[in-house]
């Protein structure tokens, strides 16, 4: 038993988030999705990969419980942040750290591969993003998708986290797998500086050219050595995947909230972007998105 302060609610979902009084523990509340949660974490303690530990679970009146031993205070965005607010940029610490968390990560995920399985429509929100924007259900989106899985069939299949970024890592692993799926190896990590691009320049900090190779550098040494290929070269296949993602459960349903209205163009302008790139070259380059502030700017 122990005193519980509460930190926040959780994200998208319902249930809370609970701090122990000594900051050793953590709680979370919820539902039938924390109990899908629940299983996988403890399958995934079991697979080597870096999650916290479960140290209680069950349920109540008010749904299902877990609790977990801390990783610690603060989360690779809160040092990024720290540092970008000290000297700017990321930070050689950050970026290391966020490396060989990924690697931690690869190396379980490859020691553990997974026969063949549909997952792009899962991990893309793709029902979600063509029902709020069907003028993007198109022949020619549907081609790029289709390259870009044909390309990712040639990577092994794993169970992964599918909202993986810096918010989500901490110096000893990974939490939050709210959202965990199969995907194929790579798709988690490799994006996780990118998608800051795609938070429209509102998180404190931006990642520099050479923040970002010596990141992806790192991943691929261990691609290389667990399946004997350069994952990075996929990097423009998940990117178009993220473009989805970030594009799902934008459209506001209040038309008197502007903010949000520009907010969802934003993305659906990323979107876009990112499908032209792609198409043209087979890559995206995120350094070249606007931030949200100078697409407001210019929206009309």
């Amino acid at each position: 038993m122990t005193d519980w302060k509460f930190v926040k609610d959780r994200t998208a979902t319902q249930g809370a988030v609970w701090r122990s009084a000594d900051g050793l523990l953590y709680k979370r509340t919820g539902g039938e999705d924390l109990r899908k949660e629940i299983e996988f974490q403890q399958l995934a303690v079991g697979l080597g990969y870096p999650v916290p530990e479960i140290v209680g679970s069950g349920s109540g009146n008010e749904g299902y419980f877990v609790i977990e031993r801390s990783l610690g205070a603060a989360s690779l965005h809160d040092e990024a942040l720290a540092h970008a607010q000290r000297d700017g940029g990321l930070g050689d610490q950050v970026v290391s750290t966020a490396a060989a968390v990924a690697s931690r990560l690869l190396q379980a995920q490859a020691s553990h591969p997974l026969p063949a399985t549909p997952w792009f429509e899962r991990a893309a929100f793709v029902a979600d993003v063509f029902e709020e924007n069907p003028d993007l259900d198109t022949p020619r989106v549907h081609r790029a998708v289709k390259r870009a899985l044909d390309r990712m069939a040639a990577l092994p299949m794993v169970r992964g986290h599918l909202d993986y970024g810096l918010p989500n890592v901490l110096a000893k692993g990974v939490i939050d797998w709210q959202h965990h799926g199969v995907i194929p190896l790579g798709y988690d990590v490799y994006p996780a500086l990118d998608i800051v691009a795609f938070k429209g320049g509102g998180k404190g900090y931006s990642i520099s050219p050479e923040e970002r190779a010596a990141y992806t550098d790192a991943l691929d040494e261990v691609t290389t050595a667990l399946i004997g290929k350069r994952v990075s070269g996929h990097l423009g296949d998940f990117l178009l995947v993220k473009c989805f993602f970030f594009l799902a459960l934008m459209r506001p349903t209040d038309p008197a909230r502007h903010d949000k209205h520009i907010k969802w163009q934003y993305r659906r302008a990323l979107f876009v972007m990112g499908l032209d790139q792609y198409e043209s070259s087979g890559t995206i380059d995120t350094d070249t998105f606007p931030t949200l502030a100078a697409f407001a700017a210019g929206y009309r």
